[in-house]
């Protein structure tokens, strides 16, 4: 009980600051989702720069890119530079890497080489993984986005807010909120 009200403690002090401003923090993502031919799947990222300048990037906008096969993974250009700290490694189906900084490749079959490990795709076997990424084809769209319940806020200014009013979690004001969290008098609630 005493480590649980320790918690709550450190929890209240983090989250408020003296001028009745609440700080929602964004929580560390590490989840996205990889989209090919109407199909989502889920892909849980390793934590390292190249995956927070990825989901980053993310924030802004779903990046769609063409990916060619390979063999053993398809792969392409992901249209920017990541930061890179290759090693030496034996991918396993599933895996997502970055190869020279600035391409990406999603493995259906293993291969050893020098990446900069970014995830795995989330619960697919080796053949529901060549399915899904349309292996042995070529210029295959692949779009990643971010989970969905990921949070944009930066502050919430409680003096700001009017008494009773929704905004979701990217801070856009809801007329008539349904099922979902979102923040109302500076505090997120579940409806």
């Amino acid at each position: 009980m005493k480590q649980i009200l320790i918690f709550l403690a450190a929890m209240l002090f983090c989250c408020c600051s003296a001028d009745n401003e609440v700080k929602a923090e964004v929580p560390t993502m590490n989840q996205i989702y990889i989209t090919i031919g109407g199909q989502t799947q889920s892909a849980t990222l390793v934590d390292n720069d190249a995956t927070h300048e990825l989901v980053a990037a993310l924030q802004n906008a779903p990046i769609t890119v063409t990916l060619n096969d390979n063999d053993f993974e398809i792969w392409g250009s992901l249209g920017r530079s990541l930061t890179t700290k290759n090693e030496q490694m034996t991918v396993q189906p599933g895996d997502i890497v970055l190869y020279n900084g600035s391409n990406i490749c999603i493995f259906y079959a293993s291969n050893s080489w020098s990446y900069t490990r970014l995830g795995k795709i989330d619960g697919l076997s080796e053949n529901e993984l060549r399915t899904f990424l349309k292996a042995g084809q070529n210029n295959i769209s692949v779009t990643l986005s971010l989970a969905s319940g990921t949070t944009a806020i930066k502050n919430v200014n409680g003096n700001r807010m009017k008494e009773g009013v929704y905004y979701s979690l990217n801070g856009v004001k809801v007329e008539n909120p349904s099922k979902g969290i979102y923040v109302k008098n500076g505090k997120k609630v579940i409806l």
